[in-house]
């Protein structure tokens, strides 16, 4: 499957145009040569701007007891929506690549959760998309994380929004 929007960047900045399927690939075979253990996480979190919502969405590669390095797309849309709505469209932009990455990743047995960017204590507003999030994201059978365990949304793709 491929993606919308096939520009994606390191936290550095660096650019690549390749698709995410053959940059998981790739650093799979790399970390693995180095003899690395990984995890995979992804996770989404977006800004609103006036009617903008700019939104970024992370690829992290967790290397076991060696650190991490991302691969983040940014994107940019021009509604006004709900907080819930908006939510959703994070997790929907998640599953979108954790689903393009996920043959790849069975391939080389690398395990892969879904970080959600949503509130676990019902005092926030975020909270109003958290049953619909889980749901989708187990649904599709992935491991679901929510906030403060969700660090692909919360830290690595809130970085870059």
């Amino acid at each position: 499957m491929e993606t919308q929007q096939e520009v994606w960047q390191n936290l550095n900045g660096k650019i690549f145009h390749q698709p995410i399927i053959k940059l998981v690939e790739d650093a799979i075979i790399r970390e693995r040569t180095n003899g690395y253990k990984l995890k995979v996480c992804v996770g989404s979190d977006s800004h609103v701007y006036g009617d903008a919502i700019n939104y970024a969405t992370a690829v992290v590669f967790i290397r076991e007891g060696r650190g991490a390095f991302t691969f983040v797309r940014k994107e940019r849309e021009i509604q006004r929506i709900s907080i819930k709505e908006r939510m959703l469209n994070e997790v929907n932009k998640s599953v979108e690549i954790a689903y393009a990455i996920c043959s790849v990743l069975d391939k080389y047995k690398v395990e892969m959760e879904v970080h959600a960017d949503i509130n676990t204590d019902p005092e926030f507003k975020s909270n109003s998309a958290l049953k619909d999030a889980m749901g989708y994201i187990l649904g599709m059978g992935y491991v679901f994380k929510a906030k403060p365990y969700a660090f692909a949304s919360s830290n690595c793709a809130d970085m870059m929004v």
